[in-house]
């Protein structure tokens, strides 16, 4: 029996709710949407909330070429013990006093600074790495040992934004970090780094590339107003790439189709991606090889959210 084609094909910014995980997020956007095709980009925990880029349709054959090379965040970190998990959802672990000196700003400040750049960062031993054919959370929820090697990160901003009243001492924080960061893992280290013991206590993810909170829709609006919540709403799959819109008449379109090599339009760089656009929908992402075109995918349904 063949697949019904998608009434829908396009990606769009979805504002994940808490205490629900990504999984659960796109089976939401399914009912809501009442589209069977639908994945995501870039996964958030339970406990996290914000910026989750969605495929639906054609679209989700687009997923895997969104790079998101940074990701920011809003955080919560609180002093006094570790977890097993690195966040408030794990056991606690390690228990520490906490230095008054944190209550500093300008010390918090100095910690937070002290993170940014190249570094290794040990993973969490709950996160969905791979070991050995198996991901490391189930590992560590059966009572294994895990250990992870350490994986080079960027923090590229990390700012305090306040330092909450009273106890626990908390600190909100900014941070922006390369793709595969885990902010956990730095509430963690800023503990240790100021001898004491810290874990993630809040997160929500404020954009990931070129996709802001702004940009997104929530759950609760799609599940009340289904496809009519997405009316110019719908991300622009050529920015998201970083593919120049190229706009094709039906017989290039023909040609893409069935995937015959193109010349290349003036002033495209060599290896740099092309969105082939056809009545503003876009219909293929090839790239530049030499002086042709080589095709990365077609799309039998155009993708809507082109901007023009």
């Amino acid at each position: 029996m063949r697949r019904r084609a998608s009434l829908i094909n396009g990606l769009l910014g979805l504002d994940k709710p808490t205490g629900m995980t990504s999984h659960d997020a796109v089976a939401a956007v399914r009912r809501a949407l009442g589209e069977r095709r639908v994945g995501h980009a870039g996964t958030l925990d339970p406990s996290a909330t914000g910026v989750l880029v969605v495929g639906v349709g054609q679209a989700t054959r687009l997923l895997g070429l969104l790079a998101a090379d940074r990701k920011s965040y809003e955080a919560c970190v609180e002093f006094g013990f570790e977890t097993d998990t690195d966040d408030a959802q794990g056991t606690p672990t390690v228990s520490a006093d906490v230095p008054c000196a944190l209550r500093d700003a300008a010390r918090a400040r100095a910690l937070l600074a002290s993170l940014t750049g190249r570094s290794l960062q040990v993973p969490p031993a709950y996160s969905a790495i791979s070991v050995r054919g198996r991901r490391a959370y189930d590992i560590a929820r059966s009572g294994g040992a895990v250990e992870l090697e350490p994986r080079p990160v960027v923090v590229y901003e990390a700012t305090l934004v306040s330092i909450e009243p009273g106890d626990p001492l908390r600190w909100r924080c900014r941070f922006e970090v390369s793709k595969g960061t885990y902010v956990r893992a730095l509430a963690r280290d800023l503990g240790r780094m100021a001898k004491t013991a810290a874990h993630l206590c809040e997160l929500r993810r404020t954009a990931s590339g070129g996709v802001s909170l702004s940009d997104c829709v929530t759950l609760e609006r799609l599940a009340k107003d289904g496809p009519a919540a997405l009316e110019s709403r719908l991300l622009d799959p050529c920015k998201l790439l970083d593919a120049r819109p190229w706009h094709v008449d039906a017989r290039v379109a023909a040609l893409a189709a069935q995937g015959r090599a193109l010349d290349a339009p003036a002033g495209l760089g060599e290896g740099r991606r092309v969105g082939l656009v056809l009545d503003g929908g876009l219909v293929g992402v090839w790239h530049r090889d030499g002086t042709r075109l080589r095709c990365d995918l077609n799309f039998p349904q155009p993708l809507a959210g082109v901007r023009p």
